[in-house]
């Protein structure tokens, strides 16, 4: 009886040992691929109106504020969608919600391009942000789960990527759409790819590595491993001395419950900055065709271009930033965010005294979204350095709430600029988005370990 339990034992010592030294399967970058796809095209689903609002002003004579309020509502309904989100993640599988989220987008999509009043396009557009809400906090939830802690900036900030590279694919393809047949049938278009990628999601993306045959010990053992190199040594921070005190680099209790959650000041600064940099990013998505065609008098096809480079621009910042702040930084996510606050602050001013040249707005228009998107993932990944992976899409939903906030505010307020003053009181407007985000960031601090890497649940 004892040789049998000691027998037993010694091959399940084998098995772990196997396991670790295995060839290490990498399928966590399959899903992460998933999650670029799906999202490019919700993204593309949200952006498309911008190309459209100069036919859709034209056809129901709208003003600038009402068109305004129609890009505000998607973001009000899907800023309103977070937190209720973020519970229901906490209680069933993204499994079961993210393919739901995404059939629903792309249905609601279908049915903005059947509208024939601007009331229906407002109701449509409301709910799509209800559509919505659940993709992007389904998504941080299974990076959270699927990615170390040493790799959750770079995932996230490629995760983040597909929304500006939907952006960048809207312009251009929207602008071929409408010249073909008009804006009803760029919509419905760009819904059509829903539901395969809804089966694509349910195929390939399990809840839990644990549970995915593709995943083996090795893998598994990798994305858990919490608090040692691969050698086995206790991982030793870096020290950066001053900016570490500037950055108030501190241990933090973990939040290890939703009351936690809503009582933290970090979450909640985080989520103001958030609410801020987002505003400018969709003033950007909203707003820079109509920008570009009624001050710099660009033709369609130009708009369509031009108006996709400020996200391209997005793709790089987004990866690079991600990348910084793991690597670099050494998983501080504080110094990008500041970075962006304040390049997105210059920036906004030069585009005060934008020249009309087409190489010249395009150069700007670019290197504003890459500084812009530096530090905007790290909004994303800062809520997991003080969570459990139980709790953390509940700070997400917080977090992401405040900042869809932000993106529905901003387009109402720039429409209402553009009807009493002109588009220098926008970009004026932005930078002091930009300073204000930056103080919020500095009230915050930056955890030095990752609670979730010592409690994860």
């Amino acid at each position: 009886m004892t040789e049998s339990v000691a027998s037993k034992g010694a091959v399940h010592s084998t098995e772990r040992s196997l396991g670790r030294t295995a060839t290490m399967t990498r399928y966590r970058w399959v899903v992460l691929a998933v999650i670029v796809v799906v999202y490019m095209l919700a993204a593309a689903d949200r952006a498309n109106i911008g190309i459209a609002l100069p036919y859709i002003q034209k056809e129901f004579g709208a003003t600038n504020a009402e068109v305004g309020l129609l890009v505000s509502a998607f973001f009000l309904f899907y800023s309103l969608g977070q937190i209720p989100a973020g519970f229901l993640l906490s209680k069933v599988s993204v499994r079961v919600v993210a393919p739901a989220a995404i059939g629903l987008t792309s249905l609601v999509t279908l049915l903005i391009g059947t509208s024939h009043s601007i009331g229906m396009l407002k109701l449509y557009r409301s709910a799509l942000g209800v559509a919505e809400a659940a993709l992007p906090l389904s998504m941080l939830s299974t990076i959270n789960r699927w990615f170390p802690p040493r790799e959750k900036g770079t995932a996230t900030g490629a995760f983040l990527s597909a929304a500006k590279m939907g952006a960048v694919i809207a312009p251009p393809l929207g602008a071929m759409l409408i010249l073909l047949d008009g804006w009803r049938t760029m919509f419905i278009a760009f819904a059509l790819p829903g539901v395969l990628l809804a089966l694509l999601w349910w195929w390939l993306v399990p809840s839990d590595p644990r549970t995915c045959k593709r995943v083996n010990d090795a893998e598994a053992e990798h994305i858990e491993d919490q608090t040692t190199t691969s050698q086995g040594a206790a991982r030793k921070q870096k020290d950066f001395g001053a900016l570490d005190r500037a950055l108030r680099y501190e241990r933090t209790s973990t939040l290890e419950t939703s009351r936690s959650v809503f009582r933290s000041w970090n979450v909640w600064g985080c989520g103001l900055g958030y609410l801020l940099m987002t505003g400018v990013v969709n003033v950007l998505l909203a707003w820079l065709p109509k920008y570009l065609g009624e001050v710099k008098h660009f033709e369609l096809m130009q708009v369509g271009f031009v108006a996709s480079l400020p996200f391209v621009g997005g793709v790089l910042g987004n990866i690079v930033g991600g990348w910084l702040s793991d690597k670099l930084l050494d998983r501080r996510r504080k110094p990008t965010m500041m970075l962006s606050a304040v390049a997105t602050c210059l920036m906004m001013i030069a585009l005060v005294y934008a020249p009309n040249g087409l190489l010249a707005v395009s150069l700007l228009l670019f290197g504003t979204g890459f500084l812009l998107n530096l530090g905007y993932s790290s909004f994303s990944v800062y809520s997991m350095g003080l969570t459990t992976r139980t709790t953390y899409p509940v700070a997400a939903s917080v977090v992401n709430s405040a900042g869809q906030a932000g993106g529905a505010i901003a387009p109402l307020i720039t429409g209402f600029l553009l009807d009493a003053y002109s588009w220098t009181a926008v970009f004026l407007f932005l930078g002091v988005c930009s300073l204000a985000a930056l103080a919020f960031v500095l009230t915050i601090a930056e955890p030095a370990t990752a609670p979730t890497e010592s409690a994860a649940a």
